[in-house]
């Protein structure tokens, strides 16, 4: 009877060990978990700390049509994505001249075809828009 109490005893422990080695794994396992399916960013609310993080400023004053063909016009009048009309290249411009500046102006703005109203720039104003227009049609010629 001692030696089956002594085995009991011996199972009981080992089995407590198990019980403790299971649970420190998964303690482990469920930090990685959170680790690996936490969000990439955080929200910051208005009067949070990080609340005062520097934003980036808006322009000083109406960039000029180079600046704004560099920064939102070029990925398609650089190469013609979906019949843009190049820069540099004056046959691309013809037929769109023949409608008119104005007309040119107005699709520049509220967009035509593929393109998209202000090529997406939503925060340039509309003459910076023309501003644009006519850099890249100066560069046509």
């Amino acid at each position: 009877m001692s030696q089956l109490k002594n085995i009991v005893s011996l199972l009981g422990a080992a089995g407590l060990g198990l019980v403790l080695v299971a649970a420190a794994y998964a303690a482990d396992r469920t930090e990685s978990l959170k680790e690996r399916i936490k969000p990439s960013g955080e929200l910051c609310m208005a009067g949070d700390d990080c609340a005062g993080a520097v934003v980036a400023a808006a322009p000083a004053g109406p960039r000029s049509g180079a600046q704004v063909y560099d920064t939102s016009c070029t990925t398609c009048h650089a190469v013609g994505v979906s019949g843009a009309p190049k820069l540099g290249a004056p046959e691309d411009w013809t037929a769109r001249l023949d409608k008119g500046l104005d007309t040119l102006y107005a699709n520049a703005i509220n967009g035509i075809n593929a393109m998209p109203a202000k090529g997406l720039c939503m925060d340039c104003s509309d003459d910076e828009i023309k501003a644009s227009v006519d850099y890249m049609l100066e560069n046509s010629k």
